[in-house]
């Protein structure tokens, strides 16, 4: 059932057509009874959509209204645009609309432009469906309609543009150091390119000798890359990512599960596609320097 409703669940974009449900991100262009207005309707439309009225729904449009779904098949008038409805609500029941309002500029005392994200949840539970929406609101005899609502692909938000800089990374590693000890290190992508997760641990012969995660992502306040580190010894941290073309530092400050503050500078950069130039600088604990270790070669072996 949930299979044969995939379609009919990308209808209710045309619901997801009004500023009703949540503040706005940043600030709306436009008077404040205008905004009060389309917020009205918006709240109306809403308790329309949950009672399955379908012509009070298709009178939210103006007389010669569009709606266009994300195939691209356009609804026009109020006529075509309600017996979408009706279809929407024979095949389902008990459907809720919310709506994630995040812009609206008027382009004119008359007419104004919204885009936002709707989500719509059945009644079995199961994920919503989402979409995009881009609404233009009209303001006819005195009062706000939708002149046209457009529906396209929801895409969730990503951070990859900025993360992307270290996917030459993303991957298992290995290598050996000069005692011996052998370093395992990988990334991998998060869901929804988010977050780098990454895990390092060392290891000499069969013994692990100990092992962090630690989680990458965008600090759009400052910028930058930022890593949260935990370490299996009950150590954590947090550190910063500069870079120079594909020569990465992570400067980074832990406090020890003693209390004790440590702080070291991790610098990555390819040697080759296939090979990783790690090095550990600057180390400390509590204020007293640790020797540097020694450039370490890590190939790859995922």
């Amino acid at each position: 059932m949930r299979t044969r409703l995939l379609w009919f669940l990308s209808v209710p974009a045309l619901l997801l057509c009004l500023t009703a449900m949540k503040a706005l991100d940043e600030p709306r262009k436009g008077n404040a009874e205008a905004e009060a207005s389309i917020q009205k309707n918006g709240e109306a439309f809403v308790e329309a959509f949950h009672k399955g009225d379908a012509k009070a729904l298709a009178a939210f449009w103006t007389p010669d209204g569009e709606y266009t779904d994300q195939a691209g098949t356009n609804f026009k008038g109020r006529e075509a645009i309600e017996k979408l409805f009706q279809e929407f609500f024979a095949q389902n029941k008990g459907m809720k609309v919310q709506i994630d309002s995040q812009k609206l500029h008027f382009v004119s005392p008359d007419v104004a432009i919204e885009e936002g994200t709707t989500e719509i949840f059945g009644p079995d539970g199961g994920p919503p469906s989402r979409a995009r929406f881009s609404n233009t609101h009209v303001k006819l005899n005195d009062k706000w309609l939708l002149g046209s609502v457009r529906e396209s692909a929801f895409t969730p938000p990503s951070n990859y543009e900025h993360l992307r800089g270290l996917e030459w990374a993303i991957g298992e590693w290995a290598g050996q150091a000069e005692k011996g000890e052998v370093e395992h290190f990988a990334l991998a992508w998060s869901d929804n390119h988010n977050f780098i997760v990454g895990h390092a641990s060392t290891s000499f012969k069969t013994a692990l000798i100990g092992s962090a995660q630690q989680w990458i992502r965008w600090d759009p306040l400052a910028k930058r890359l930022q890593s949260y580190i935990f370490d299996d010894s009950g150590a954590f941290g947090e550190g910063a990512w500069t870079n120079e073309g594909d020569k990465w530092t992570l400067k980074a400050a832990l406090v020890l599960q003693d209390g004790k503050k440590a702080t070291a500078t991790y610098t990555f950069a390819p040697a080759d596609a296939d090979t990783i130039a790690f090095q550990s600088l600057d180390r400390s604990v509590d204020g007293k320097p640790l020797p540097e270790s020694k450039e370490i070669k890590l190939k790859r072996v995922h």
